[in-house]
């Protein structure tokens, strides 16, 4: 088994497996983006986008299962990787991963990180997202995953992001991963406008 844990959604952070019950690590000595490759599609995130060392998602708990990882990129699991037999690591240097999958969100142009233009990282890049199906709910999900309380007023803007995305949330979801969503689809955006959101809380 495998996860990725203390990351902003299920597709980024810190490398874990299963062994015999016992979740672990895995060291970032030869940790490479062919390694990471196998992570992330081992959990059908796509591919890696980064790759992070020194504990970056924080430090794990329990032994340290892999050192010197050298999957060819090819591998459907990461144990399949050759890997050394002993390590010299500590659990400052767990492995970390950012896959394509992974989805975060930032309100941009505004007077702090809870107004403006809804951008959202995904596959790699940011894109804008659509306003054909975006109401109170999906600006209720944004404002509460970021920490920015409870929704204004929706802005528009224009979408000069090179992907576009579009939500629809049919109830109160923990982020806009868990609803419905299209990325790149012409059609539900034609002639739409970029989403932009105004919360009540005050961001950083």
């Amino acid at each position: 088994a495998l996860r990725l844990a203390s990351g902003r959604s299920r597709c980024e952070g810190r490398v874990e497996l299963e062994k015999q019950g016992v979740w672990g690590t895995v060291c970032d000595d030869g940790w490479d983006i062919p390694d990471a490759d196998v992570a992330c599609r081992q959990l059908q995130c796509g591919h890696a986008v980064s790759i992070h060392g020194n504990s970056a998602f924080g430090r794990g708990q329990g032994p340290i299962l892999r050192d010197e990882l050298g999957c060819s990129g090819h591998e459907r699991h990461l144990w399949e990787c050759p890997a050394a037999l002993e390590h010299d690591c500590s659990h400052k240097e767990d492995a970390g991963v950012v896959c394509s999958e992974h989805q975060e969100w930032r309100l941009s142009g505004g007077r702090d990180g809870c107004a403006g233009r809804l951008e959202v990282f995904f596959r790699g890049t940011w894109s804008t997202v659509c306003d054909s199906s975006w109401y109170w709910l999906e600006s209720m999900v944004l404002c509460r995953s970021l920490g920015c309380g409870m929704p204004l007023r929706r802005l528009a803007f224009r979408h000069t992001l090179p992907g576009k995305m579009l939500y629809e949330c049919g109830s109160l979801q923990t982020s806009l991963a868990s609803c419905r969503w299209t990325f790149n689809r012409s059609a539900p955006c034609h002639q739409s406008r970029a989403v932009g959101v105004v919360c009540n809380g005050m961001g950083s």
